[in-house]
């Protein structure tokens, strides 16, 4: 274990290392990596320590507004941006006419102890909104007038829309983003296609999201080409997206609950593990989560690890084509936070599960301590199939009136089979059924709603280039698109 790594305070929450080993004798400020993307060993950022929040200071966060929570949370993983400007950054990212609510993260009650926490009122329709509306403004502030950014994503639907739509305009950033050839939702694809601005470059790569990941990863992990292009990352692999995530879950906790006395579980659906990674966040920092409950689609590689220990990531033909796209994952690149907290957080033995992964192609961690942690540390999981979440679709609007997407299916699907009637189930949205017509026709029979400014979204010009799943094809692109090349 790194030296020092079980002390944690609030001056260890605001510095950061790697889930790989490098940085721990010379730590990194929040300014240092919130550009990054990956640390230079290839692992992950992570604090030297989780803040931890004593029951009078969760009192004192309950009355809140959002923009008030979300600088008050943050300000617990940002150290080196003053206060003042920090509010106002938050203060500039939260605001009703962007999220077209002064609650931002609004819940509501489906029946008594069911509630849905709706995370996706932003500019595209997403929960990513949340935390990359806010990525947009700590980029421009960090980049002053001078700096310069190119940066490089991946993204299996919503976060390529959301990121964009963030950046579009901003001064000194470009943007490269990474999707699946032909396994989006329409809506998604056009969403993003139909951009047509100078620093917004669109590459659908031959090959699923996985591909996609894979290039960003190689890319991102070479330094020399890394430091030539300034590459930074909008992936939920950057820490900020994270930190900025925990902030909803002590907003729809507080909503759920009368007291801090209580204790609620969270249902989320899963891809790439940075949204239910946040409610782990939350829960080490103190938050009261009984459950974090895990909902997979017929992807289903995170639910087998909770369920046995064996972490096992599929290839490619065995990645399957759902109709909840965005949860079509098999290597959840969050995972190894918190694969990292549940070795102790020790990169030696981090390591050496990543070395029997490679060599194996899995890796077991039946009896040893890190499954007891994994049991300690509140996951739970569960599976959704497409019949399920069609059946839930229909459910939920039958008994409810409540249209929910594909993917929010798959979490109210799963946290119904797990509630606990003595504990309330928050399940959160991910995405608004607009995105996803296709599904909600076959559920309900109808067209989803959509708001007025996406009217013909399909039929607009689209702006994409076609790549193979290449990583030299990839960088040849960048590098000739970078303006300071």
């Amino acid at each position: 274990m790194p030296a020092h790594a079980s002390r944690p305070d609030e001056g260890r929450a605001t510095l950061y290392a790697s889930t790989r080993g490098a940085w721990w004798d010379a730590p990194q400020p929040f300014s240092a990596i919130l550009l990054e993307g990956l640390a230079p060993d290839g692992g992950l950022t992570v604090p030297l320590a989780y803040p931890e929040l004593a029951r009078d200071e969760l009192a004192k966060l309950r009355p809140l507004a959002y923009p008030d929570l979300a600088a008050a949370i943050l300000a617990r993983f940002i150290g080196d941006i003053p206060r003042a400007d920090l509010d106002a950054l938050v203060r500039r990212t939260y605001t009703r006419e962007r999220f077209a609510s002064d609650e931002i993260t609004p819940l509501s009650t489906l029946e008594p102890g069911l509630h849905l926490l709706h995370l996706s009122n932003g500019p595209t329709l997403a929960f990513k909104d949340v935390a990359l509306s806010l990525l947009g403004h700590l980029f421009e502030y960090a980049l002053g007038d001078a700096g310069r950014l190119n940066i490089l994503g991946a993204t299996s639907g919503d976060t390529g829309s959301s990121a964009e739509y963030a950046m579009l305009g901003r001064r000194g950033i470009i943007v490269f983003m990474l999707s699946p050839h032909g396994r989006m939702s329409a809506f998604q694809q056009a969403q993003m296609y139909s951009l047509d601005a100078p620093n917004i470059h669109n590459l659908a790569i031959d090959g699923p999201f996985d591909a996609c990941q894979d290039i960003v990863k190689a890319l991102a992990g070479d330094a020399a080409f890394k430091r030539r292009h300034a590459l930074g990352a909008v992936n939920s692999i950057n820490w900020a997206r994270i930190a900025a995530q925990v902030v909803y879950y002590f907003k729809g906790y507080f909503a759920a609950t009368a007291g801090d006395d209580e204790t609620a579980d969270f249902a989320v659906p899963s891809g790439n593990f940075g949204n239910v990674l946040a409610g782990h966040v939350a829960r080490s920092m103190g938050l009261p989560i009984a459950r974090l409950v895990v909902a997979t689609n017929e992807n289903d590689v995170l639910h087998e690890f909770f369920s046995t220990g064996r972490y096992r990531p599929r290839g490619a033909d065995e990645t399957h084509a759902t109709s909840s796209p965005s949860m079509d994952i098999s290597k959840a690149s969050n995972f190894e936070r918190y694969l990292f907290d549940m070795t102790g957080r020790d990169p030696q033995k981090l390591a050496a599960l990543w070395a029997t992964l490679a060599r194996d192609g899995s890796f077991d961690v039946a009896g040893s301590p890190i499954l007891s942690r994994v049991r300690d540390s509140g996951f739970v999981s569960g599976r959704s199939t497409h019949a399920d979440r069609v059946e839930t679709i229909r459910d939920v609007h039958r008994r409810h009136a409540v249209m929910i997407d594909p993917h929010t299916a798959d979490g109210v699907h799963v946290a119904q089979a797990m509630r606990d009637p003595r504990t309330p189930m928050i399940c959160l949205e991910t995405a608004l059924p607009a995105k996803f017509a296709a599904t909600i026709r076959e559920a309900l029979g109808v067209e989803p709603p959509r708001p007025s400014r996406y009217a013909g979204l399909e039929g607009r010009p689209q702006h994409v280039t076609v790549l193979p799943a290449d990583a030299a094809r990839v960088a040849a692109y960048i590098a000739g698109h970078d303006r300071a090349a």
